[in-house]
């Protein structure tokens, strides 16, 4: 559904995404993790047809996005980190505005608006003013608009910054029903890494260069089987009386990371025993994304591919 090959954006002397390359298939939930500032929304806009590349070529359901934009732009939906909603007009308002955008008829639009505003229970405010509603009720009203005509892809970058967990979990049920229900292809940026536990394949991304992909079970299984949590004030000391190999262990602030392929938990035993005096905290934990990204983010070299 989306083939991406050596994406090159510059803006001036500085590279913002630099030989990247992306195959997603029809159907899949594709997440695109990275820091700020990694080129996440760059590589986004670029998908989308917001910006031209300045080398490589992208095709949107096997059609180019630089040649035939407005046939790709009939075929995709994008969800923006900031707001694409008129506050001044009425949830219908922007609905319909949205809708003749694409060419649909008023029929249709009210139809579809009909059947989407009762998953986000805000059929009781079609006509209330965007302006008015809470965060939350404006996310899923952009939510609405980027899935109006019913396209093949669905781009969501960054789409629960700032949403309380009832309106993040809520978005998420609607767009994991939307992927099983009419295979919809998802591509998901967010700073929030367990929301892409649930994506079928995830691609991290330092300045612009992909460094990792796989399925999010396999990344962190490629980890060990748990990992020791120290907090410490006094890290040099913590470290000094540990025998660990680079790569083995991580510092953040005041955290030392470590992690293991014991599944009895001796040698986890064995370091809770060595830091009793010295460790303000001991815990024992499975592995997630976040620590994925955390060892990544530690060194790993960009390979541009994903």
């Amino acid at each position: 559904m989306i083939l991406a090959r050596e994406l090159v954006k510059q803006f001036g002397e500085s590279c913002a995404v630099n030989g990247l390359s992306l195959r997603i298939p029809e159907g899949q939930f594709f997440g695109l993790l990275g820091p700020n500032g990694s080129g996440k929304t760059t590589t986004i806009h670029m998908l989308a047809t917001l910006l031209a590349p300045t080398s490589g070529c992208i095709s949107i359901a096997g059609l180019d996005t630089v040649t035939d934009p407005v046939q790709v732009r009939q075929k995709i939906g994008l969800v923006f980190q900031e707001p694409a909603l008129d506050r001044t007009m009425t949830v219908e308002e922007n609905l319909l505005f949205s809708g003749g955008l694409y060419g649909l008829s008023r029929q249709y639009c009210r139809a579809r608006i009909d059947g989407l505003l009762p998953l986000f229970e805000l059929q009781d405010r079609r006509q209330q003013k965007v302006g008015t509603l809470s965060g939350g009720m404006r996310r899923a009203v952009d939510l609405i608009r980027g899935v109006l005509h019913d396209p093949r892809v669905l781009f969501l970058d960054e789409p629960t910054a700032g949403l309380d967990l009832p309106s993040r979990n809520k978005m998420w049920r609607f767009v994991q029903d939307l992927i099983e229900d009419s295979g919809l292809t998802v591509v998901l940026t967010t700073h929030y890494l367990e929301e892409a536990a649930p994506c079928d394949q995830v691609c991290f991304i330092r300045d612009g260069m992909a460094i990792k992909s796989g399925a999010p079970g396999e990344l962190v299984s490629s980890l060990g089987d748990r990992i020791l949590e120290i907090e410490t004030a006094r890290v040099d000391e913590c470290l000094s009386v540990l025998d660990l190999t680079p790569g083995e262990f991580l510092v953040e602030g005041r955290a030392i990371l470590v992690r293991t392929v014991d599944r009895t938990h001796a040698g986890m035993e064995k370091f809770q025993a060595v830091l009793a005096d010295k460790a303000d905290t001991l815990r024992i934990r499975k592995p997630n994304l976040n620590d994925v990204f955390l060892w990544l983010s530690a060194g790993e070299r960009g390979t541009g591919s994903c």
